[in-house]
């Protein structure tokens, strides 16, 4: 994964989760833990806006007229 990605990660788990940290620490009280359904969408949400918010744009041709066209991610809505 790269490093932005993975401070994204890292920062929702700990903000919305509560978790410590990602990494695995092969301790069943340190790797397991109960969320309430509530959180886990959210953090879910984020982790979806910050995708949206990283796409490049995507060009394309459009099919109606013909012309190159560039296509944005629309911004997170709130």
């Amino acid at each position: 994964m790269s490093t932005t990605r993975d401070n994204t990660l890292s920062t929702i788990a700990r903000e919305v989760l509560s978790l410590e940290t990602l990494e695995t620490r092969n301790s069943d009280s340190l790797d397991f833990h109960d969320t309430a359904v509530w959180c886990v969408k959210e953090a879910l949400e984020r982790a979806y806006d910050a995708g949206r918010q990283s796409a490049r744009p995507t060009k394309a041709v459009c099919p109606a007229c013909g012309r190159k066209i560039e296509i944005t991610p629309l911004p997170a809505s709130k």
